[in-house]
């Protein structure tokens, strides 16, 4: 009977704590979580934008790297301090270059006559050259 008052006591105590997640957590969990702020914060304070941080750190959440930054940026803003230009690795320009229709017909038109040869010139210079 006092073992049955006891849990019902308990989980009503529990039931009104809003730190019971917190209890539960893995703590792992919310050390990645509050790296990933303190990235956001730093990438603000090195005035660089959420895109750029979010591709430097593509393993970190991105909604703790926006929470960081954002709060970084209102704490800049609240205390005026201004940013350091980062010093380090830019990320990476993108590997594919987006070519549209007029970019294309522009390119063909550009390129040299002289230069551009029919196959069969090629096929005659080479025997030529082989003989």
């Amino acid at each position: 009977m006092i073992a049955r008052i006891t849990l019902l006591s308990l989980a009503l105590l529990l039931a009104g704590c809003d730190n019971v997640e917190k209890l539960l957590a893995d703590p792992k969990v919310a050390q990645r979580e509050a790296d990933a702020k303190a990235i956001g914060g730093a990438c603000r304070h090195g005035l660089r934008s959420i895109e750029d941080c979010y591709a430097l750190n593509e393993k970190a959440s991105k909604s703790a790297i926006y929470a960081g930054w954002k709060e970084m940026d209102q704490y800049m803003r609240d205390n005026k301090i201004e940013g350091v230009v980062p010093v380090g690795a830019k990320p990476a320009a993108p590997a594919e270059e987006v070519i549209t229709e007029g970019k294309a017909e522009k390119a063909v038109e550009d390129t040299p006559k002289s230069k551009a040869r029919p196959k069969s010139a090629d096929k005659a210079a080479k025997s030529d050259a082989g003989h």
